[in-house]
């Protein structure tokens, strides 16, 4: 049975998914305050089990990386999926650094309409598909690249966001975006 599991968590999102296969997926954070241990502390606790885990980051804003460099090192991200962008902002905290450093770096897998990946859309003889589809952004798009120029400039972050969508096979369907 798979578990999708969303937090209130102030302003922010955070979900993960728990995938009926050898998957477990964590879609944006925001760690601050009381809720930041038992927070981790769950994930860790419902991912342990699993061979794959990534970290989906739909978009930089605040409240959708929070915290982010505290779950990097509580619970080492190794798949990083983010729209390819070049952010900036003129105030950088600690989170957007961090997510800076992840979305330019090794772990960085960059997500665009329909990409394929092992495991997220894709399965081989050693584990099954987590069900995850890319729907946006259309690289292509010319709305889509004003979004990447005012997100490079620093003025807006939102019109950058991914669009997945997780199904189950022959069941539900469940759509992320910012």
């Amino acid at each position: 049975m798979s578990v999708v599991r969303s937090f209130t968590v102030g302003n922010g999102d955070m979900f993960y998914i728990k995938h009926n296969s050898d998957n477990f997926t964590i879609i944006d954070c925001q760690l601050f305050g009381d809720h930041k241990k038992w927070l981790v502390d769950e994930l860790k606790r419902e991912s342990k089990e699993k061979g794959v885990t990534r970290f989906i980051s739909t978009h930089p804003d605040g409240d959708h990386i929070e915290g982010i460099e505290h779950l990097d090192d509580e619970m080492p991200i190794l798949n990083f999926y983010v729209v390819k962008n070049e952010a900036t902002k003129e105030e950088e905290t600690d989170s957007f650094e961090h997510y800076c450093a992840l979305r330019d770096g090794k772990k960085a897998y960059y997500v665009s309409k329909d990409c394929k990946r092992k495991w997220m859309n894709i399965s081989d003889d050693e584990r099954d598909t987590s069900g995850i589809s890319i729907l946006w952004p259309d690289t292509s798009n010319s709305h889509f690249q004003a979004a990447l120029q005012d997100a490079a400039d620093g003025i807006a972050f939102n019109n950058i966001s991914l669009v997945a969508r997780y199904s189950l096979q022959n069941g539900a369907k469940f759509y992320v975006d910012r």
